[in-house]
């Protein structure tokens, strides 16, 4: 382990090594390859980006707005790939906060780490908008109207 004002980095087999010895067998995978795609979809279709981008390409964008969703998706075409490269990697959980940890450092991980968090919370407030979209749609049909 390298130290330094945080900047300790543990390498690969450090890793490996603490994660096999502190947390024992691992769990046994049960979702596969199509499994997690379903999930992915469901997630995005269901109450993801297409409720409120939807709302305001409506409202707002041209006819532009098809060419940038393919571009969003060969970006997460990419995304993908480097996620299958670091996994491949760097065998333990932990996602980018362990590569950063083994390549730039506890500070740059301890960042990183509160990154992810910032990113799961404005996901989830999107999910919470499309989905509370969805509730007052299905109420209004049954003619009950809530108050803005």
């Amino acid at each position: 382990m390298t130290t330094g004002f945080f900047a300790a980095k543990k390498s690969v087999a450090a890793l490996v090594a603490g994660h096999e010895d502190d947390h024992g067998p691992a769990l046994a995978r049960s979702l596969s390859a199509f499994g997690l795609v379903c999930i992915g979809l469901g997630a995005t279709i269901g109450a993801g980006i297409f409720v409120l981008t939807g709302t305001a390409a409506a409202d707002y964008a041209g006819p532009a707005l098809a060419l940038s969703f393919v571009a969003g998706g060969i970006a997460c075409a990419f995304v993908g790939l480097c996620y299958a490269e670091l996994a491949a990697m760097i065998p333990v959980p932990g996602s980018t906060y362990a590569y950063t940890y083994a390549t730039l450092g506890e500070l740059c991980a301890w960042i990183i780490g509160w990154d992810l968090v910032l990113e799961f919370a404005f996901a989830a407030a999107t999910v919470a908008v499309g989905w509370s979209g969805y509730a007052q749609s299905l109420l209004a049909d049954a003619g009950l109207r809530l108050p803005a």
